[in-house]
């Protein structure tokens, strides 16, 4: 039986059979005490054995990290639990060997992020990893009920909106003799008789599903060359791109604010104990502002109202507020303080967003939105597509785009096209944010960044 079911519908008296793990195991001269979990929950239960257990002197010496079979009756605890288990059985499964790295004591994240193939079994990442899992499923369900295709975009690709400089190249070439013509690689003897590379969006590859089915999803994993060493930044991560034919930018931001409601109520609803754990030990009032996001209308403000704002703030900013450029995290901080709310910001100066991004008759701006929220900043970032060949072609040539990479991408706009927008939001800063924890390395099972590639 599943630790969590008995949590859920067992009650004192009930006899159980249980397989997990010791956590700790304090003996003493006539009774000891093991915290026992199986991974099914964040929540322990406390085995208490006597002198009446067959093998008492045995099961004293199971140390922390081994692996058990018990059965026995939940009773009355005298602690804080509700009940306790009081074996009939105990048996050794799997040994554990007193160096077992995960002690029962506070490791640091350093400690544990070096130790990343047994972090899952201490209590925060077992928390941080189910709520992973809840939410991915959130994800799911929330496209399904609204009439949403999932699509598998491809992962080796001769086309990207991210840029050649930031993606991996795929090669079968031996790169101690790579063949060569006036100088120059020979990528006609490579396995697909051209330069690959590994996916940093599925966003052009979902346009084209978007013309077909009028809404579709991409769910999955991407990479980045950026040799960033951040907190937020990696060179692996999942991505969840929608595309949506006949939206407007205004239809996308409401779209966005829906599926993010809908995801935090959703993981909110069905770890509530893992919830609680984080905002008790990682993150205080990390409960408080989940559900306060779920019940806050999204402020909409433009780009250039945002900028006002921060100049008349009084504020003495590190990066002085620019109308034609980013705002930085100080920015993104005060707006969101400022609402007390997550705030879609809009319509950005053309010249230091995408390619592929719809031109707005001002002629200087584009019709692209980025959502800030409490306590993590950005989330989501989308826009209207251009759809207007000529000012595409204008911004393929100012972008220095390979037009022969997106000739296919392009006959969308000659075959039937429409309107229609998009948004991508990095998974693992989701995750950031329903767990509050800090570093995307300790949100990835196992990460992937500079001058990091274990396991």
């Amino acid at each position: 039986m599943d630790l969590i079911d008995v949590f859920k519908t067992k009650k004192i008296g009930d006899k159980v059979s249980l397989e997990g793990w010791i956590r700790n195991n304090r003996d003493q001269k006539e009774y000891g005490f093991i915290d026992f979990y199986d991974g099914t929950t964040v929540n322990t239960l406390q085995i208490v054995y006597t002198k009446d257990l067959s093998n008492f002197d045995e099961v004293a010496h199971y140390l922390c990290g081994s692996s058990i079979e018990v059965e026995g009756e939940l009773v009355e605890s005298n602690g804080k639990q509700v009940y306790e288990l009081k074996p009939s059985k105990i048996d050794l499964v799997g040994a554990c060997p007193a160096d077992y790295p995960i002690q029962p004591k506070r490791h640091t994240m350093e400690f544990l992020r070096s130790e990343a193939y047994l972090r899952p079994r201490t209590k925060t990442f077992q928390a941080v990893f189910k709520i992973r899992s809840v939410a991915a499923q959130g994800i799911h369900k929330y496209f399904e009920e609204h009439n949403y295709v999932y699509v598998n975009t491809p992962l080796i690709t001769n086309t990207d909106c991210e840029g050649e400089n930031q993606m991996f190249k795929v090669t079968t070439f031996d790169l101690n003799n790579v063949p060569k013509v006036d100088g120059n690689v020979d990528y006609s003897k490579d396995l697909f008789g051209k330069a690959a590379f590994i996916t940093g969006t599925g966003q052009l590859h979902g346009e084209s599903f978007a013309m077909a089915f009028k809404k579709i999803y991409t769910f999955g994993p991407t990479f980045r060359t950026e040799k960033s060493n951040t907190k937020t930044h990696a060179n692996e991560f999942w991505m969840i791109e929608p595309e949506m034919a006949f939206f407007h930018l205004n239809d996308l931001m409401d779209a966005e604010e829906e599926m993010l409601k809908y995801v935090v109520k959703y993981t909110l609803d069905k770890c509530p104990d893992e919830i609680d754990f984080l905002d008790s030990f990682v993150s205080k009032g990390l409960r408080e502002k989940l559900e306060k996001l779920v019940d806050s209308k999204f402020i909409k403000i433009t780009h250039h109202d945002a900028i006002d704002l921060l100049l008349a703030s009084g504020e003495k900013w590190e990066f002085t507020p620019d109308y034609e450029s980013d705002i930085a995290k100080e920015h993104e901080k005060w707006i969101t303080e400022h609402f007390s709310a997550p705030v879609f910001i809009y319509n950005w100066p053309k010249d230091i967003k995408a390619w592929y991004m719809k031109l707005n008759d001002d002629g200087s701006t584009v019709a692209a939105v980025d959502l800030e929220v409490p306590g993590s900043g950005e989330l989501m970032g989308g826009s209207e597509r251009e759809t207007d060949m000529a000012k595409l072609d204008e911004l393929i040539k100012k972008h220095n785009v390979n037009k022969e990479q997106i000739d296919w991408y392009l006959n969308l706009r000659r075959f039937g096209s429409v309107y229609h927008s998009g948004f991508g939001m990095g998974f693992e800063r989701l995750i950031m944010y329903l767990t509050g924890i800090e570093n995307i390395r300790d949100v990835i099972p196992f990460p992937r960044t500079p001058g990091s590639c274990e396991y």
